[in-house]
């Protein structure tokens, strides 16, 4: 069979891949740019970045797949990009941003209250989610912008996530896919379009009507290549971009998870476990579900923010031995860290990490901490204890899942940079008890991007077509009981208490630490 191709864009937080992908999920060619710096830091935690660094790392990913693979390049029928979610641009009539870009791991707040009735805030009261509401309300961005830089706000036509500035740049459209719609915004994902004014927490995030773009839906034609981008790309002027969904939507879907006993993990830059699901489910109380690329379904999903990223932190900060080693044996440093992994015992004799360095929604004041530290414990100790503190807390969002929804979870597929560890692979398989399954490639973000432009062209039906042929069992870590049995304990006894023992205190170290007259 003749190959169908189609190019995927792939914007993370640490890199911009582009991927010529066919209609059997083989990657075929991959340019990769690494973000050396990530995001500027202005101010103390801000996290920011000029929106056309990334437009830039994705054209000069596209020419170095034009220059090397000539053959296959020629080949492409249309494009695809995917990106990281909550980053925000704020762009003038002319489309030019009006200042940096907002990223997700940003952690600014503006001042005061969703504007609420008296009667919406006492219900809000009521089911215990008024502070909730006020944490979001503070996060979101673009209630900082309107207080703090109110000239931007003025100026701003369209306020649009990363995701639609870049369909921008490519089409010359103000327009982003629904399933790509996950931030500090009014979407509602149950009608997959912008919230109405009057809706219940419509207040939280008032951005103006006008002031959002159009909603397509995934495997629709988001627009053209439009001859400047043609100049900057490579690809031909009028090729087709087809809407796609977010990073992780397109990981699940990458991952072949389109059916509710499948949960995907990301071991990615935020650590997350979701399904799909054909109802609307909300993961936790009052949190809705994302949509899915599938129309009419939905991705509950509980993120441990920072989740990977903690791995890097480590490395930085206690790993210049390996990082040393791996320079004059051609390695990464985690390669050389995840084969010192067996060296320490499940449970890491007794030192448990809670990965909380970003809070969550629903835990607004939590800090990441270790306890159970004595003389016996080393850095690899540490290590090892960060890689089992994400899963327990991704094992804490898979049984809430699983009570909300009614049903047990059989398979778990992996995706995203731990993924490509054997060691972090059987360690998850061996604390959920169940087996750990990683698909033919680690990119399987990209996949999932390409299967939406594949659906989209006509090569496949539906999703589940396209599943069935991109997406192939490479390897199945089978969970050995007698250490699930271990980690089981640790989590019910330990673990899943730690955050109630220390909330209290949490609440007051951010008391502390936010009085006007610290010095």
């Amino acid at each position: 069979m003749e190959d169908r191709i189609v190019l995927a864009y792939d914007v993370g937080t640490q890199s911009s891949r582009a991927l010529l992908i066919n209609q059997r999920g083989e990657i075929l060619a991959k340019s990769q740019v690494k973000h050396q710096e990530p995001y500027e830091s202005p101010n103390p935690d801000w996290a920011e970045k000029d929106a056309d660094f990334y437009y830039q790392n994705i054209c000069q990913a596209s020419q170095d797949l034009k220059k090397r693979y000539p053959e296959i390049f020629e080949k492409i029928e249309a494009a695809a990009i995917t990106t990281i979610r909550d980053t925000v641009v704020c762009v003038d009539w002319d489309g030019k941003p009006l200042r940096p870009a907002i990223l997700w791991l940003d952690k600014r707040k503006a001042e005061g209250k969703p504007k609420f009735s008296q009667v919406t805030r006492m219900l809000f009261k009521a089911v215990g989610m008024e502070e909730t509401a006020n944490v979001q309300y503070q996060k979101s961005h673009c209630n900082w912008i309107r207080q703090n830089e109110p000239k931007v706000w003025e100026k701003t036509y369209k306020y649009l996530l990363l995701s639609g500035y870049l369909i921008f740049r490519l089409t010359g459209q103000m327009v982003d896919a629904a399933a790509s719609q996950v931030g500090h915004i009014p979407f509602d994902s149950q009608s997959r379009n912008w919230q109405r004014k009057g809706a219940l927490t419509r207040p939280v995030f008032d951005v103006e009507e006008e002031k959002l773009c159009e909603i397509k839906e995934s495997g629709e034609v988001l627009g053209t290549i439009t001859a400047q981008a043609s100049e900057e790309t490579g690809l031909p002027e009028g090729m087709k971009l087809i809407a796609t969904g977010s990073d992780k939507a397109c990981e699940i879907l990458g991952l072949g998870c389109v059916s509710r006993e499948k949960a995907a993990i990301g071991l990615g830059t935020t650590a997350t476990i979701t399904f799909t699901i054909d109802k609307y489910l909300e993961p936790e109380r009052f949190i809705p579900p994302y949509d899915s690329i599938i129309q009419g379904r939905f991705t509950p999903e509980i993120e441990i923010f920072r989740g990977y990223w903690l791995i890097s932190w480590f490395k930085k900060e206690f790993a210049e031995k390996e990082v040393e080693q791996a320079k004059k044996l051609g390695l990464s440093a985690e390669e050389l860290l995840n084969q010192r992994l067996g060296e320490i015992p499940a449970g890491c004799e007794g030192l448990l990490f809670q990965p909380y360095f970003t809070p969550n929604i629903t835990m607004p004041n939590a800090r990441g901490a270790v306890i159970g530290f004595s003389d016996q414990h080393t850095r690899i100790h540490i290590y090892r204890a960060i890689i089992e503190g994400i899963n327990f807390a991704l094992m804490d969002g898979m049984k809430l899942m699983e009570r909300r929804s009614g049903h047990k979870f059989q398979e778990l597929y992996l995706g995203g940079g731990g993924s490509q560890s054997r060691e972090i692979c059987q360690i998850t398989a061996d604390m959920f008890g169940i087996p750990a399954i990683r698909t033919q490639s680690y990119e399987v973000t990209g996949i999932g991007c390409a299967m939406a432009a594949f659906v989209g062209l006509g090569v496949f039906s539906s999703y589940e077509e396209a599943v069935e042929s991109m997406v192939h069992k490479k390897d199945v870590f089978e969970p050995n009981l007698e250490q699930h049995k271990i980690y089981e304990r640790l989590y019910e006894e330990v673990f899943k208490n730690i955050y109630g023992k220390l909330s209290g205190l949490y609440e007051r170290l951010y008391e502390i630490y936010h009085e006007k007259d610290l010095t």
